[in-house]
């Protein structure tokens, strides 16, 4: 079950990037999240036997395990009997509500509530906390820290790499001269390759549809105000926080609407990734994910994002690199992007691109609501 959440929580990243066919495992009525009109209930509410995480917005269990199983490095049969999500049968379930109740207990008493010890704080991807230090002879480099990062002197504020990343790409004025822009390329994921297509109109709506070698069509789309994906018999409504993750990969002119878009930058320690040295802008704004923007000091153009989705546990981390960046009519865009969560990822590579060509507004119609039409 941890393979099906994993392929889940990917194609749910993906969201306006691609869609992941085969990756779309189903999802039972009682572990499907509700969106419209029952946004509003808790855990306990929508599911059954919740006991610890009891509050918590009904859309955040699905993320929450995820974020645990990632931890862990496990798979949801670790803790649950499969297909019978509630039952209490697993000592391994008793054991992980104490830790969750140790978690949020440490957090409440010694960091103001805040999430500064997580599962992975201890896990480190494996079942079993390790006690003892590892004794080897590489040198392993932690994870990036998001939270205590300080200012450094002798680099650039976060307006000048924001304004060298926008001249890079071309400028605000080319940016907004285009209105759509149709992708086609190859998605290869989980050892397979198929096509791929990316449908994208200014400022904010994008769908894309891939062609598995199974067959059919596999679908997600964000149009501005819902996003949605295909699944088995059906389609996911998006989240809340899953269509605020939408909204950043839709934005056709994001370069130019990043400071729009969030408020507060930070500067942090710069990073060097597949041999670019980078300068790293860490960015907040209240109802959508932080993210950490990685600018190559060189060229300007942005080489990864990370964003981080809240849970009631800690943060679940997506990344995208970019790569083959080519000039297109008066601006340059990746023709290549890497979408990796824990668990899994996949790369798009682009072989044709199409710029300010009419795109059928019925493609960012939400499939309920086009039945019948």
């Amino acid at each position: 079950m941890r393979r099906s959440v994993t392929l889940i929580s990917l194609a749910i990243a993906a969201v306006c990037l691609c869609s992941l066919a085969g990756w779309n495992a189903p999802i039972t009525a009682q572990e499907q999240p509700k969106t419209g009109s029952n946004a509003t209930k808790t855990a306990e509410q929508q599911f059954k036997n919740i006991q610890v995480l009891k509050g918590i917005p009904a859309d955040q269990l699905i993320p929450t395990m995820q974020f645990i199983a990632a931890s862990l490095g496990v798979e949801c049969e670790f803790c649950h009997v499969e297909h019978q999500m509630d039952k209490d049968d697993k000592k391994e379930k008793k054991t992980a509500r104490k830790m969750i109740s140790m978690e949020l207990a440490i957090d409440k008493d010694h960091f103001d509530g805040n999430l500064g010890v997580t599962c992975y704080t201890c896990h480190r991807g494996v079942p079993h906390p390790v006690a003892i230090p590892i004794v080897s002879a590489e040198n392993v480099k932690p994870a990036p820290h998001v939270h205590g990062d300080e200012a450094h002197a002798n680099l650039p504020a976060a307006n000048q790499i924001l304004d060298k990343y926008l001249a890079a790409v071309g400028g605000a004025e080319a940016l907004e001269k285009i209105k759509t822009r149709v992708q086609k390329g190859t998605i290869d994921a989980m050892g397979q390759q198929y096509p791929i297509e990316v449908f994208s109109e200014g400022p904010d709506k994008r769908i894309s549809i891939s062609h598995p070698k199974s067959g059919g069509s596999s679908v997600t789309a964000f149009n501005g105000d819902v996003g949605w994906l295909s699944i088995p018999n059906g389609f996911h409504r998006m989240t809340t926080a899953e269509a605020a993750a939408a909204r950043i990969d839709a934005e056709l002119y994001f370069p130019a609407k990043v400071r729009e878009m969030y408020k507060e930058f930070r500067v942090l320690s710069p990073e060097e990734i597949n041999g670019h040295q980078t300068y790293v802008v860490y960015a907040t704004a209240q109802g959508l994910p932080a993210l950490r923007l990685n600018f190559d000091q060189q060229s300007g153009l942005l080489i990864r994002l990370t964003r981080y989705a809240e849970t009631a546990l800690g943060r679940n981390p997506t990344q995208i690199d970019y790569a083959d960046y080519r000039t297109t009519g008066d601006v340059k865009i990746p023709y290549q992007w890497t979408l990796a969560r824990p668990g899994g990822a996949f790369t798009i590579r682009v072989a044709q691109v199409q710029q300010n060509v009419p795109v059928d507004d019925r493609l960012f119609v939400p499939p309920a609501e086009s039945q019948g039409k």
